[in-house]
């Protein structure tokens, strides 16, 4: 580093990666700097500088011991030992020491006292939350959520007919010819202690599994707009349980809350849905699998008119970025949960889930949200349009142009069959029950999916009571978007 350069680092201040100090006389003081640099990613730490930017410089003899002093604090003061790299830098004002402090590959460090520092800004903390210490020891692969006992549980907290179900289809032998008692083969399978199910055995088999970590769940939200500040909501559900059973009821909000598209269908099939399956799929079981469990929070499923976003619970490990994923690069975060869940999800791991996706829609960003400890994939929906008839005066021909917010409201979309036989019985505000009867439908759950959801997401109907989606007083009436097109198909069948 010449002269030039350090003056350009030092006139843009302190902040994580660099930090300025006068002198130093204290290894304590000088193991706590480079454990804390090499904690949160590598940094420099200059010596013979101010804390306003300025070049104090240091004599030869200050460069001697202030090397020695770096030395035995690397090496003695921080466990494990640290390896910086010293240069001195010579400026009219004598002096400058710059330490190199690369990011660690075996965090967490700890000072003598085995506290553990971190960068904060431009300066550093000592680590006294639980959750964060843990985190730390997950990425250095000390410790893993997903086989941490969970304190209260036992072996009667198992659900015996899905333990059964799995153990036999996986082993081809049922548990009861196995020659052992259920606690033993939780243990022999990595699912408990012997007394106490870990996270793994109880998110997979346990009964309530929430009982005893009520913050692993699924909040599913479905908005009629793009806001995710929006006081009103189409759908929400909080999905429990077991893993599966949270993939299965995350994945039938999904097929409620997206429209369904005919395609080369027949009238009066449901369709498929607008972003294909599998990409789903591999997206949830994903966020299921690779979650942070020591963090304790929720998965948040999120469904709005253009996009769907699904919020996992940590960010991405250190060795990772979202380019690596993009490319398959994985990391097992907790072995175990995966190793069963090969055989009950489907999931199936090498980090193919990503790529997987990213083939069947390419219109999905991933983002790494390092502040906020999640991590978020947003999903595109597609955005279909309809067209506005114009009536011309008498002579003219009719034009035909894209209609505008004053024509659809905020959400235009596609006229399934079973969208277009709803607007054709609609008379006026109706009621659910009403407008199911015109159609002469029985099932409820059905109408909703196929008939009601579509044409209210695709901006064809309203509710009277928006803020209130499930009054019993609530009714529907035709937006402008809908009269338009009952317009346009009674213009095109009068030509006929």
């Amino acid at each position: 580093m010449t002269e030039a350069e350090l003056l350009q680092v030092l006139a843009r201040g302190e902040d994580s990666r660099h930090q300025f100090k006068r002198d130093e006389t204290n290894a304590d003081s000088v193991a706590a700097e480079l454990a804390a640099f090499s904690n949160s990613g590598g940094g420099k730490l200059f010596l013979g500088v101010a804390d306003d930017c300025s070049v104090t410089g240091l004599d030869a003899a200050a460069v001697r011991r202030l090397n020695q002093l770096i030395g035995n604090a690397a090496s003695q003061h921080v466990r494990p030992p640290v390896h910086p790299q010293t240069e001195n830098v010579q400026t009219a004002q004598e002096m400058v020491i710059v330490v190199t402090v690369p990011d660690g590959l075996s965090k967490p460090y700890v000072d003598h006292r085995g506290r553990i520092w971190v960068k904060q800004g431009a300066d550093k903390r000592h680590v006294t939350a639980r959750e964060e210490m843990q985190r730390m020891f997950q990425r250095a692969g000390l410790v893993y959520a997903d086989v941490v006992p969970v304190a209260g549980t036992s072996v009667a907290d198992i659900d015996d007919e899905t333990f059964r179900a799995y153990f036999s289809r996986r082993y081809n032998q049922h548990p009861k010819f196995a020659g052992q008692d259920q606690a033993q083969m939780l243990q022999n399978l990595g699912l408990g202690d012997g007394r106490e199910l870990n996270l793994a055995g109880l998110l997979l088999f346990g009964q309530q599994p929430q009982r005893y970590r009520p913050a692993f769940e699924v909040k599913a939200v479905s908005f009629p707009g793009t806001a995710l500040y929006d006081t009103r909501y189409l759908d929400s559900e909080d999905i429990d349980g077991t893993l599966l059973e949270q993939y299965q009821r995350s994945f039938a909000f999904f097929r409620r809350n997206l429209r369904h598209v005919q395609g080369q269908r027949g009238f009066n099939t449901l369709g498929q849905l607008e972003i294909p399956e599998l990409v789903l799929e591999e997206l949830l079981v994903n966020a299921m699998i690779h979650r942070d469990y020591f963090t304790s929070a929720s998965i948040r499923l999120m469904v709005f008119a253009d996009r769907v976003e699904i919020i996992s619970p940590g960010h991405l490990p250190d060795s990772l970025n979202t380019e690596a994923i993009r490319h398959g690069a994985t990391n097992r975060r907790n072995p175990t949960l995966t190793e069963h869940a090969v055989h009950i999800l489907p999931y199936r791991g090498l980090g193919t889930g990503i790529p997987r996706a990213l083939q069947g829609w390419p219109d999905i960003e991933l983002i790494d949200e390092v502040d906020a400890n999640q991590f978020k994939v947003v999903v595109r929906r597609p955005q279909p349009h309809i067209q506005v008839i114009v009536p011309s005066s008498i002579g003219s021909a009719n034009t035909v142009r894209t209609p505008t917010p004053w024509d659809t409201g905020e959400v235009t979309g596609e006229v399934t069959g079973e969208v277009e036989g709803l607007l054709s019985v609609m008379q006026g505000e109706m009621k659910r029950v009403d407008i199911q009867a015109a159609l002469g439908l029985r099932h409820e759950d059905h109408f909703r999916e196929a008939y009601l959801r579509p044409a209210l997401e695709g901006g064809f109907i309203e509710m009277t009571i928006p803020d209130k989606p499930k009054s019993s007083q609530q009714k529907y009436r035709l937006t402008p978007a809908g009269t338009a097109w009952l317009a346009q198909r009674k213009s095109g069948d009068d030509s006929m």
